[in-house]
């Protein structure tokens, strides 16, 4: 529906965005999303400070992307239908969990996540992706590509988190190349340690907020 203000007697009907067009702007959405979107690069940060070696990286990460992609995709052509609120409070507490898992690693405790952490990645990734779902709706699909929308989108993400985990892992190269006193005990603790803080503060804030979203029942 197209509304005319005063003094105009018609408007132009603009055709629907091309394949390409589309594939790009979802795309760049979707690298965006993730890049400043800080649930996902905690809970990915969290994880690299766990996993050790090329080949753990690579599954977890792997196991991470197949889970959110599978509820983006099922929670955005409506398969799957849970209330926002209640998931972005379970996926700050997700990151509290790999956070603390990290810091009893780093104290010589090695839990859940340090044994399997493609198994963690796979189970919170599914929580992860029903957000990235709530803020694909906030955007839309355009309706005559959906399918090249979600694609593009998804694709966008792992490009983004792509990007992180390499910005991370050269980070962490040229700080060990430096060989500061006490660097492993600052990353091993103090960065584990804010991650869990915030992603508490997180969890507290969205319960709070849900709560009071509930409607009233007299």
């Amino acid at each position: 529906m197209e509304r005319l203000p005063p003094g105009s007697a018609a408007f132009v009907v603009e055709a629907p965005a091309g394949a390409m067009a589309v594939a790009t702007t979802y795309f760049v959405l979707g690298v965006e999303h993730i890049l400043l979107g800080l649930d996902p690069l905690l809970f990915v940060l969290a994880l690299l400070l766990i996993v050790l070696g090329w080949r753990q990286i690579l599954a977890t990460v792997t196991a991470f992307t197949v889970a959110h992609s599978i509820t983006l995709v099922s929670a955005a052509l409506g398969w799957i239908a849970v209330p926002f609120a209640p998931v972005e409070a379970i996926i700050a507490l997700s990151i509290v969990f790999v956070a603390a898992e990290a810091l009893h690693g780093a104290q010589g405790r090695p839990g859940r996540t340090a044994k399997a952490p493609w198994v963690v990645a796979f189970s919170f990734g599914l929580l992860h992706g029903l957000g990235f779902a709530s803020a694909l709706s906030d955007i839309g699909l355009p309706e005559h590509a959906i399918p090249l929308a979600l694609l593009a989108f998804n694709v966008g993400v792992e490009a983004g988190q792509v990007l992180f985990v390499a910005f991370i892992l050269a980070a962490a190269a040229g700080l060990s190349s430096l060989r500061l006193p006490g660097q492993t005990a600052f990353v091993a603790r103090v960065v584990p340690y804010a991650i869990g803080i915030l992603a508490a503060y997180w969890t507290i804030e969205r319960i709070l907020t849900g709560v009071l979203e509930l409607p009233l029942r007299l």
